[in-house]
Formats: C-alpha cells, structure tokens, sequence
C-alpha cells in the first residue's frame, strides 16, 4: 500500500516537472530585447521646443505655398467648350445624336506664345467613371491577351459580353464599349491659309499599362486573333485597327484605348489626347489665329454631360493646381498663428501679473 501511494506521488511529481519544462521552453528568452528592457529615449516637449517648432513648420508651409502658388498662376490653360447646347454655337448641328459624321470648327486665337511642350486633352463633366458596376465591366484576363478569354468573355462584362448573334464582344464591359471617339485637328491660320499643327501621341498612356497590365495576343498578323469575334457595339471598327497608320498601335495596346480604360476618379476629369513637340511647334504654338477641327462622334446631351478640349503646358509641379498652393498657404498660416496663441498662454501663466 505505502509503495503504491509513493509510486503515485512519484508520477504526478513527474508529470508536473515535464508541465513545468515546458511552459519554460515556451517561454521568450530573458533578453533585454524580447523582455522590452532597451534603452529608450522620450522627448520632453516644453514651450521652448513646440512654439519655435510651430513657427519654423508654417513659414516652410509659407514658403512652399507661395512657390506652389505662383508657379501654378504662371502656367497656361485655355479651355474650349464644344458640346452645341446653344444653336449659336459651332457645333450644335453635330450634337443632334441622328447627325452622323458631323465634322464642327472651333475658331480662337491666342494672344501671346504658349510655351511648350503644349499638351492637348480632351475634358468630359457629368461623367462618373468610378461607378463601381462600370469599373467592374472588364475582363482583365481577356485584355492581358488570353484567348481562351476571347471566346468567352467573363461574366463582368454583361451585358457587353456578347451581341444578340451570340458572338463575343473583344474588348468585352461597359468601359471598352463607351471609349471616347471624337478626333481632332489643329490648324493655325497663316495668311488665310491652313498649316496642320503636328500631334504626337506615342507614350501617352502610363508605362505600366502599356508594357505590364494590357498585353496583345501572340498572334500574327493580329487581325487573326479576333476571328469570330465582334467589335464593341460602339466602336467604328475593331480593336486591330484602331490606328491604320502605325501596327504598333493596335489592340489592347492602343494609346488611346489605355487613356481611356484608366477611369477617372471624379465625374469632371480630362484625358491626354496629344502632346504638341515636333516641327515649327516645338517651343510652343506662337500668337495667332487657330482653327480646330472636331470630328464630332460622342454623345454627352443624353445625360447632361459636357465635351471641351483643354491646351495645357506644364511646370516642374505638373499641371495648374491652386488648390494645392492654397492647402500649404492655410496650414502654415495657422502654424503660425498657434504657435502666437501658445506664446500668450505660456507667457500668461508662466509669469503671472503680481499685484
């Protein structure tokens, strides 16, 4: 009996040494590292450290602000509305959606030179490219040039996915199908003769979705990876042929097809057409007369919505932006005013008046 008894006690001694072992193996390593005994430093913000560090901080947003300001003021923007709401204006013949191949001028002048390099986009309001079931009408694995995709476009793309013979639509969803289509053509008017203003158009589109994102079939020529399939209902002809100048630029590949598929965030945007930088107009479009010829294809009076042409030059922060200036202007202003504020309160009941 007594043995029995010590055998137990034994066993369970031992069962909690090994429970015992193991929590300790378990255990983090008794380093200063995982035991949070490092050495540390906190700073010890005073009146001497946050006033004078307010001040500093909000004469550099000052500063920054002003440069961002005035630089923004000094670039050039003229903007050109060519919807045809009103019966006075050139184009209101061509934005009667029965009209079709309605070609419209716009006449303007500038006064001074516009410096290059001159960037030409064109500019959609009430347009909200960011609705999510039309962002989502895409098929990304037909446009990386799966042709297994080609055949059968992905479910995303109801109800652009097939047209009523049941054949597949390539570039399949909403997006593809609405692609902007108006062409332009600048002039400038010399001695009452026209000279064609040169566009450039190679690598308007972001370099990732040009070289990483769309991709084309491994198919030559390309015109044969779209067999028995159709073009988009919208378009005039399919997607190899969307540029018959240059082979280069057909396909999920097209310049144009990749501004257009990057959506916009907000329902007043504008798209890069062309650059202006080759010839005579390489330093800029010089003062003068101009005239711009629209083929005039998209529809906008539908929902409201507005077309205007956009000639922009750029600076070293990009395009016009007030806003930005203004944002840095507002936040360094009321850095300096707090650190005036805190200056008081701390001279206030640091030393207090003595009666």
């Amino acid at each position: 009996m007594g043995r029995t008894g010590e055998g137990i006690v034994h066993t369970h001694r031992t069962k909690k040494m090994v429970k015992e072992e193991q929590e300790l193996a378990n255990r983090p390593d008794n380093t200063a590292f995982t035991q949070q005994r490092l050495p540390a430093w906190q700073p010890m913000l005073s009146a001497g450290i946050v006033i004078p560090g307010f001040v500093i901080i909000g004469l550099a947003f000052i500063g920054i602000g002003v440069a961002l300001f005035v630089t923004s003021h000094s670039i050039q923007v003229l903007e050109l509305d060519y919807t045809g709401v009103e019966n006075t204006e050139p184009c209101y013949r061509c934005s009667d959606p029965s009209s079709k191949n309605c070609v419209c001028t716009l006449e303007f002048s500038i006064d001074s030179l516009f410096e290059g390099p001159v960037f030409f986009y064109y500019g959609l309001t009430n347009y909200f490219q960011n609705y999510r079931k039309y962002g989502a009408s895409r098929d990304d694995n037909q446009l990386s040039g799966d042709l297994d995709y080609f055949k059968s476009p992905g479910n995303d793309c109801a109800p652009y996915q097939y047209n009523s013979n049941n054949k597949p639509i390539v570039p399949c969803g909403a997006i593809a199908n609405s692609m902007f289509n108006d062409t332009f053509k600048l002039y400038q008017i010399i001695r009452g003769s026209k000279k064609l203003v040169p566009f450039d158009g190679k690598g308007i589109a972001w370099w990732t979705d040009y070289n990483i994102k769309y991709r084309n079939p491994s198919v030559t020529p390309l015109k044969n990876a779209f067999n028995d399939t159709v073009k988009p209902l919208f378009w005039s002809k399919p997607a190899y042929e969307l540029d018959p100048t240059d082979p280069a630029n057909n396909g999920f590949i097209n310049q144009d097809f990749l501004v257009w598929m990057r959506r916009a965030a907000l329902p007043d945007f504008r798209k890069l057409y062309r650059r202006i930088t080759e010839g005579d107009y390489a330093k800029g479009l010089p003062a003068g007369n101009y005239s711009l010829e629209i083929a005039y294809n998209y529809p906008v009076m539908s929902f409201d919505g507005r077309k205007k042409v956009v000639l922009s030059n750029v600076s070293w922060m990009g395009g016009k932006n007030e806003f930005l200036g203004i944002a840095y202007l507002v936040i360094g202003s009321l850095c300096v005013v707090m650190s005036i504020v805190m200056l008081i309160v701390y001279a206030k009941f640091k030393f207090p008046e003595e009666d």
